[in-house]
């Protein structure tokens, strides 16, 4: 319904069924859906999910979801796991494999949004400071603290 060249979309699969028989990319036929709207598939770093190659669109979108695949993938609901699966900060040595792929993607495509999705106790945003650092993006220096909470609390 929407206009891909007003808006450009990007679709994340996370179902199983989406991926190819090698389970390393997304199905074929599902790639050539995306292409003909120039929907990009978003190309995830997170736990079980493959780092697909093929890009679909003249825009990219990268997510970072963190790497607990312990916490991820566990039957335990005790506690707030909704939180925990998202609590992780990336190192320096994981998040390098990116930089180079970020950039041939920026030269190629044009457009390329990354969001971190580590969003607990702000290392989402200790994260993207980081790879911007990387990427040599300007940006206000500041310090981030990371909370140690798991409730946003009063405001």
């Amino acid at each position: 319904m929407l206009s891909p060249g007003e808006h450009p979309c990007p679709v994340e699969f996370r179902h199983r069924s989406w991926q190819d028989d090698g389970k390393k990319e997304i199905d074929p036929s599902a790639q050539e859906v995306l292409k003909e709207r120039n929907a990009a598939t978003i190309l995830i770093d997170g736990p079980g999910f493959p780092v697909t190659k093929e890009e679909t669109a003249d825009h990219s979108y990268i997510r970072f979801h963190g790497r607990n695949h312990d916490i991820w993938y566990t039957d335990d609901k005790e506690g707030d796991y909704r939180i925990n699966r998202y609590d992780y900060l990336y190192t320096q040595e994981q998040l390098t494999p990116w930089k180079p792929r970020i950039e041939d993607v920026e030269i190629t495509k044009g457009k390329v949004r990354v969001y971190f999705n580590n969003h607990a106790r702000a290392k989402a945003i200790r994260n993207a400071f980081q790879l911007m650092d990387m990427l040599a993006i300007a940006h206000k220096a500041k310090e981030i603290n990371l909370q140690d909470q798991s409730a946003m609390g009063n405001f």
